[in-house]
């Protein structure tokens, strides 16, 4: 039986850790072993996605997030060692990290096969110019010896091919990502009833939620001066879920002060504010159950779990119009797509949908229909095990 070897960065809560671990548990016909980092202490840990599917990935705790010469080459060490002990027919690296240690540890080892998956990119809306363009060399350099490249859409392959120029568009396979959707479309009710006594919402309030990392290129700025106006727009009660966490918590508490937004956070709760920090909440179906209108104000993306996740759970979306957006949502269907970094025409469609409740539910009925069928772990896994297949015969 051929062996797969995946790598991905780190075992943060996020659509990298589902799809790898969808993909070394249900494709046929290959034996895998997942390798992988720690998550950052600002995150929350992706283990109880490989835990629940009974896989036991090896965890290299010198493989981080930032560039560190001496934990980076230690844990490309290791990645060699892994290499020549499993001694796999394929390594399939995932994201940027472990895309260059462990395809850099997978050509010293001559392994057959070499294989990349892009989860987004970090080559606008992240660093300098002077940074951006070292980075694009590197993956330059790594794409010419890499035998498929992956993008999860056709937009970021466009970027990837056209934009970028990483490497040539034919060697660029479209793969969109896939996720066991059903549980965001079951018992929806009964997990909504269950959020909202549990933040003590009434009926009418209506909902707008944003689920992700409180960081730069998520723009959390952007979503609460948007809201502050919706706020100042209708009459309709509203409320901000801002689920998630990072470096700017502190930043955006500030913000709400200075607009005037009551916010509460899970050291001090306080559900009659209008800005509900919760954190990070694994059982994300809960959330999307409990919300009315889905939020994301990115800078830049690639695949945005989130708002496949939202549409499974009928809510409409509104977001800003980047990256691989336009290849998850059915635009003016499923969603609203705005200006990037623009809160009024952001503000302007949360008004809108706000105000009109019979635009808020034909919206979100369309999301199930349009994600079930194509994004979908079983369409993932056998995507890739066709394009295995093929790299090896």
């Amino acid at each position: 039986m051929p062996k797969v070897l995946r790598i991905i960065n780190r075992f943060n809560l996020g659509g990298p850790t589902y799809n790898v671990a969808y993909l070394s548990k249900y494709i046929e016909g290959y034996e895998t072993l997942l390798v992988g980092g720690e998550k950052d202490s600002s995150e929350d840990s992706s283990t109880f996605i490989t835990d629940n599917l009974g896989l036991k990935p090896l965890i290299i705790e010198e493989m981080k997030r930032e560039i560190n010469p001496i934990q980076d080459r230690a844990a490309y060490l290791k990645l060699k060692k892994i290499i020549k002990d499993f001694k796999p027919d394929i390594v399939h690296t995932h994201a940027s990290k472990a895309g260059a240690l462990g395809r850099l540890a997978a050509f010293s080892c001559n392994v057959p096969k070499v294989v990349h998956t892009f989860h987004g990119h970090i080559f606008h809306s992240y660093f300098s110019w002077t940074t951006t363009t070292f980075y694009k060399n590197i993956e330059r350099y790594l794409a010419q010896k890499t035998d498929a490249i992956i993008a999860i859409s056709p937009k970021q392959k466009h970027e990837l091919g056209k934009i970028h120029k990483i490497c040539n568009p034919d060697k660029i396979k479209v793969i969109p990502l896939g996720f066991d959707l059903i549980k965001f479309n079951n018992n929806i009710e009964e997990k909504r009833f269950r959020f909202r006594n549990e933040y003590q919402l009434e009926d009418d309030i209506i909902c707008v939620g944003i689920v992700g990392r409180l960081v730069p290129v998520k723009n959390h700025k952007m979503f609460l001066e948007a809201f502050f106006k919706l706020s100042q727009n209708t009459t309709k009660k509203v409320k901000a879920f801002i689920v998630g966490d990072g470096e700017l918590r502190d930043e955006l508490f500030v913000l709400c002060d200075s607009l005037g937004l009551k916010y509460s956070y899970i050291d001090r709760p306080d559900y009659s504010a209008q800005v509900i920090f919760t954190s990070w909440i694994k059982e994300v179906d809960y959330v999307w159950a409990g919300m009315d209108i889905a939020a994301l104000t990115s800078f830049n993306e690639g695949t945005p779990v989130s708002l496949i996740e939202a549409q499974a759970c009928n809510k409409p979306i509104i977001t800003t119009d980047v990256g691989g957006i336009e290849d998850v949502v059915e635009k003016d269907k499923t969603a609203f797509l705005c200006k990037n970094n623009d809160s009024d025409s952001f503000a302007e469609a949360l008004i809108k949908m706000v105000n009109n409740d019979e635009l808020r539910g034909k919206m979100g009925k369309e999301g199930w229909l349009y994600v079930k069928d194509n994004f979908h772990f079983t369409r993932l896994c056998n995507d890739m095990k066709n394009l295995y297949d093929r790299l090896l015969t």
